[in-house]
Parts: structure tokens; sequence; C-alpha cells
């Protein structure tokens, strides 16, 4: 039997149809987006929303093989739903903003949302059918007859609240009495007095309080909480250097402030996220420095902190790494923000479950998603660079496995800072691979097409270097440097430096070296 759909049921949907097909036809040059987006259309238009789940996309939409995905080792399907809810925002913000159907992807979900809008609207919003029965009208004294009555009715309940109220204080005067309000700034929540112990990892973005937000490996940075004091600020929009993840410096926490965080005795991993913006020509040389001490359990680690100076300039990720950290003896992590000059300002904190003297590895690959490799180790998509463009190469190589893993680089004159525990030495390993030179079906380069340098912290790693000399076309290449103290900012800065052509590299791993 034919289902049967009320006339403006049907003209919703026609234009929700038209619009996603609009849409869709936008994005036809990004490849898997417009893949994605097809798949969650066709599963909302087919009335199987609950067959959007991570491993359907994944594996259906995405191309992962349904045997071996695991959805809590490949964040393919997240990653990419981020992608696509970033791109529809910036698309109904310029080139659709004028659209009377436009569609969202709220976050946590993978449905998406058509919104309309109403004639009498003036936003966008879901378009509720307005009754068909007219109500009746209310004359102008009317109105002002039962404005005075519900004023005096509201004054009299306002009153009598008040003193039961006072009542009611006065009869738990002697005995415990229990806060109503939490300390101004602050939002330390009660269910620390029970001891409850925060989720790890924890990633907090401070100044932030909407919903959770995932980076581009998948992992999910919450709303700020456990804090007292300062005040919660969005920061410029405008682009940051050496970060794959604009929204963890979008906002931030300034002034004076401390973190009490309940958490379960162990070892842990705590990571620092600042940004220095450009100074505002109202303010005093002194009120546009930001230079701050920060304290975990009443020890300083960082002294007369400036981001400005540690980032080496504005608009520029910066992050601090710090292993070994544990709870005070009560079961809480304080962490206290305190100033020295001008305004501290702090991005974000992330905590992870870490390893006994010895930082966890960092694993970046040039690719614009995190990658599994053969041995389930978790790569993180291309960050921490400056300079530089990237590549991804279609053609068939000699890499086996690992083609995925080098099917990307990063090419030019550019540079990484790697943040790291600044106490230790670390293991550096880099990949590489012709891609360009000396192939076959074109002829192009041979030996000495493409040469360059490695720096570390200023130190030469490989001078006149050259791939196709060491191992020809389309073949993997690793070195390994044993042994490299990072800078006194906490920082591996890696600088590949062309000599003839331009440099290049496939993907970073960093080891710590303490036992």
């Amino acid at each position: 039997m034919a289902e049967i759909v009320n006339s403006a049921s049907k003209e919703s949907l026609e234009a929700e149809r038209e619009e996603f097909e609009r849409v869709v036809d936008a994005l036809k040059r990004a490849h898997r987006l417009s893949k994605l987006l097809h798949y969650l259309g066709e599963k909302y238009f087919s009335g199987k929303t609950d067959e959007l789940t991570e491993y359907n996309i994944a594996t259906e939409a995405l191309g992962r093989d349904k045997n071996s995905f695991v959805a809590n080792q490949d964040a393919i399907a997240r990653v990419e739903a981020h992608r696509l809810r970033k791109w529809l925002k910036d698309y109904y913000d310029i080139s659709g903003r004028d659209h009377p159907t436009q569609i969202v992807l709220p976050a946590g979900t993978y449905v998406p949302v058509f919104t309309h809008q109403c004639s009498e609207c003036s936003e966008i919003e879901p378009c509720f059918e307005p009754s068909v029965e007219k109500q009746p009208t209310t004359s102008a004294s009317e109105l002002r007859g039962r404005r005075l009555f519900y004023g005096l009715s509201f004054l009299f309940l306002l009153a009598l609240g008040i003193g039961i109220g006072s009542w009611i204080h006065w009869r738990q005067s002697s005995s415990t009495r229990i806060a109503t309000q939490p300390l101004s700034g602050s939002i330390i929540k009660a269910s620390q007095d029970a001891a409850v112990t925060a989720p790890i990892p924890l990633r907090l973005l401070l100044g932030y309080h909407s919903t959770p937000e995932p980076d581009s490996t998948g992992n999910f940075w919450q709303a700020d909480q456990y804090y007292h004091g300062g005040w919660g600020a969005k920061q410029p929009s405008i682009f940051f250097a050496q970060t794959s993840d604009q929204f963890i410096f979008r906002n931030a926490r300034f002034g004076d402030f401390n973190y009490k965080i309940p958490l379960s005795p162990g070892i842990y991993e705590v990571h620092f996220y600042f940004i220095a913006t450009a100074p505002s020509p109202e303010l005093e040389d002194d009120e546009n420095k930001s230079v701050f001490n920060i304290s975990i359990n009443s020890q300083v680690i960082l002294r007369a902190f400036d981001p400005l100076s540690d980032a080496m300039g504005i608009n520029i990720a910066d992050e601090r790494v710090l292993r070994d950290i544990s709870p005070a003896s009560d079961g809480f992590l304080y962490i206290n923000v305190s100033t020295v000059i001008g305004t501290p300002s702090l991005s974000a904190i992330e905590i992870l479950h870490g390893t006994p003297h010895k930082q966890l590895p960092i694993r970046i690959a040039t690719q614009t998603a995190p990658w599994i490799d053969h041995d389930g180790q978790l790569w993180h998509p291309d960050t921490y660079f400056q300079g530089g463009r990237r590549l991804t190469h279609h053609q068939d190589m000699d890499f086996g496995a690992d083609a995925t893993f080098y099917s990307s680089e990063r090419y030019g004159h550019f540079s990484y800072a790697i943040p790291v525990d600044s106490r230790d030495h670390y293991t550096v390993v880099l990949h590489f691979a012709e891609q360009f030179f000396g192939k076959e079906d074109t002829g192009k380069g041979d030996i000495g097409s493409r040469v360059f340098r490695v720096l570390c912290n200023g130190s030469t790693l490989l001078d006149n270097f050259d791939i196709y000399r060491e191992v020809g076309h389309g073949r993997p290449l690793v070195k390994t440097f044993y042994h490299l103290k990072p800078s006194a900012q906490g920082k591996l800065n890696l600088t590949f430096e062309p000599i003839s052509n331009y440099a290049t590299v496939s993907a970073i791993e960093v080891l710590d070296e303490s036992n």
C-alpha cells in the first residue's frame, strides 16, 4: 500500500532531497567526503538511520575491510564525520548561507538533520506548522490588567519564598551547612568530594562550554571543568600555525586560576597547550605580556613561562609535555596558574595514562587521517609542522603492506617542532621514499635530482642526502638517530633544508630512550 504523505511533509521532503543533491554535487571534488555524505543521505531518505553505525560507515562508505576493521583502533568514521561536519558549517557560512533548507551533522551522531527556514522566520530553524485554529485576541486594557495581577502575584511569592528560606537557614545553622553556590568563577564539581575520579584520557578545552569536539585522530575533547578562578574567552578567529587541530586553541582560560582534578593513583602524562596572539595596541606593554608560573601539586614546573618566547612567535600553537605526574595524597591533581607579568592564558589540558620515567611514543604520518600500521600502532595525522606542502601519490609502488603509509609526503622547505619532556634523550626515526624522480614511465630525474639536509635543534642529522642514490624510486628508506637532546623549550626541532630541489619526508617517529 502506498504511504500517505501530507502536502507540507511532501514539500519538505522534496526540498531536503534537492538540497542533498546540491550539496553532494558541491562536494564532488572531495571524493571521500562526497561519498560519506551520499551514504548518510541515502540511509536517511530510505528510513534506515539505525544502520548509521561506525562499523557500517567505515566498511560500506569508506572502504575499510569488513573482516579486519576494529573501531577502537581505526577512527576513520569519526575523523571523516568531523571533517564533513566542519565542511558543512563552512559551506553554509559562505556559499550556502541563503539556502532555505540546510544540512547539519550534529556532534556525536552520524544522522543528518535538515533545517528549514519558515517564511515567518528570520533564521534557519526546524519549521513548525502554526495552529489552524485562530486564537482569540486580547485587548490592550486586558493585557495591562493581567500584567499587574501577575506582577503582584510574583512579588508575593518571592517574599514568601525569602521568608521560608530564612527560616530553613536558621534551623540549619546549628547543624552541617550545605553550600548552595560554588565559589565565584568555579565549576569544581561536588562529585569530587565523593572521590569520583576523572575519566582518563582526559582532554579539557579551557574556557569552552559546549558539546565535545573530536580531533583529527578521533579523540574527543570535553568542555571546561574542575576549575576555580580566572575567566574563559574565545581567541581571535585566525589560523594558528603548527597544529592540525585548530579548535584546541580557539578558547582559553585567562587570569589566575587552578584546577583540582580527581585521579586514581598511578603515573600520568600531562600536556599543556598554549597560544600567544598579537598584542593589542590599546594596552600598555606589560599588559600585553603573558608571563606566568604553572605548578603541579604545589611544585613549580614552568617558571616565568612566556608562550610567545616558547613558541617563537604569535599565533603558533605551543605544547609542553610532562611525564611521571601523580595525584597528591588526597587523590587530586592540583594545577595552579599564577601571574608574573600581564595576564596568563592556557588553552587546553590533556592527561594520559603514562609509563614510569618514559614519555609515550610520538608517531606522525603525513596523512590527513590517522593510520594504523601492521603492528597495530597508531600514527597521528600530519601535525607540528611549519612550511612545505603535503601531497598524496596514487600510483602503485613497491611498499607492500605499508603502501598507504608511504603514499603521502611533506615536501619543500619546512620544519617540525615536536614537544617532548625536556629531561630525556630521544631516538628519532625518519621515513622517506622517492616518489617523483626516477620514474621509468616519465624518465624524470636521476641521482642528484633531489638533495637536502636534515637538522635537529641546529645539529646536522643528514647532509647531501639523496634518497634515489640510496634506494632508487618507489622504495622505503628509514633513517634512525639516537640520543637526541631536546631544546630548553622541550622541543625536537627538525628542519628539512633543500640543497637541490625540495626536501621530503613521509613519517616521523620519536621514542624516549629512558629506562
